[in-house]
């Protein structure tokens, strides 16, 4: 479900709010990810697929933080 609405929120930031495709999918990557790392350590999935999970998030992150608006000044 909360999957759910991060893409409904991925939909509407490139729908309604005009960011560009990639810029979306940089912001909400690492959480979505951050979410199926959850997901598979409360449901006693193995412990490589949270591994994986949380493993593929940070450069998710790193990739928003480097595509994402730079400060001015």
């Amino acid at each position: 479900m909360i999957l759910g609405v991060l893409a409904a929120e991925f939909l509407w930031l490139t729908i309604k709010a005009g960011w560009p495709v990639q810029v979306a999918l940089w912001r909400l990557l690492p959480g979505a990810l951050m979410m199926v790392a959850l997901r598979t350590a409360l449901t006693g999935a193995d412990w490589r697929w949270t591994a994986l999970a949380l493993a593929l998030s940070f450069p998710a992150h790193l990739a928003d933080l480097f595509t994402g608006p730079r400060p001015k000044g």
